[in-house]
């Protein structure tokens, strides 16, 4: 009945939700090691993809040593995590986060 009993895809191990409109992802320069934390919330950064899905890209420079990269975050119509993609930055799994 409407979706009730659907099974919901599995939480992607890169990005936390905080609560129902904001996510979270940690990422690693590849050349000095930098951590940054990026904080994003449904209404304000994650538009919407040629593909009618939805999307969130970011370019991310460290404040320590000012190295450069980008990362990407898919979402399905259902704001469900999709994918990520990441150029210059290596996530950090959720897991590992203290």
């Amino acid at each position: 009945m409407f979706g009730l009993f659907r099974k919901k895809p599995p939480a992607n191990p890169y990005v936390k939700q905080d609560d129902p409109q904001t996510f979270r992802v940690r990422v690693k320069t590849k050349v000095h090691g930098d951590l940054v934390e990026i904080r994003f919330t449904k209404s304000a950064h994650i538009g919407v993809g040629d593909d009618g899905n939805h999307l969130f890209r970011k370019p991310i420079v460290s404040a320590e040593h000012f190295d450069k990269g980008e990362l990407a975050v898919h979402f399905d119509r259902g704001y469900n995590v999709t994918g990520v993609e990441a150029d210059g930055v290596e996530f950090i799994p959720v897991s590992d986060w203290s």
